[in-house]
């Protein structure tokens, strides 16, 4: 991936999440194919901060009926990066 913005989709807003900003820790939707060593270089170049450490979830996308057809349906598999800042901070909202 050669742009920031193609690794780090959108931060995660929860209240888990809002708990773990207080150890200096942050939560991002990023890009399934991404790496931890990206993801790490990708939020120090938006956000310009020390990046400690990383650690990635990946999610399987549920399966939906739609409709009154009952036809199935996936939703999408994605990625969750916790990142872990040495130093600085950064402000979500």
């Amino acid at each position: 991936m050669n742009n920031a913005f193609d690794v780090i989709i959108a931060p995660v807003v929860t209240e888990k999440c809002n708990a773990l900003m207080q150890e200096n820790k942050y939560t991002f939707k990023v890009n399934p194919n991404a790496g931890r060593i990206e993801i790490a270089r990708a939020v120090e170049e938006l956000f310009k901060v020390k990046v400690a450490k990383v650690n990635v979830m990946n999610y399987a996308g549920k399966a939906k009926r739609a409709g009154r057809t009952m036809k199935m349906g996936r939703r999408p598999d994605w990625k969750r990066a916790v990142v872990t800042l040495a130093e600085g901070s950064i402000e979500i909202i």
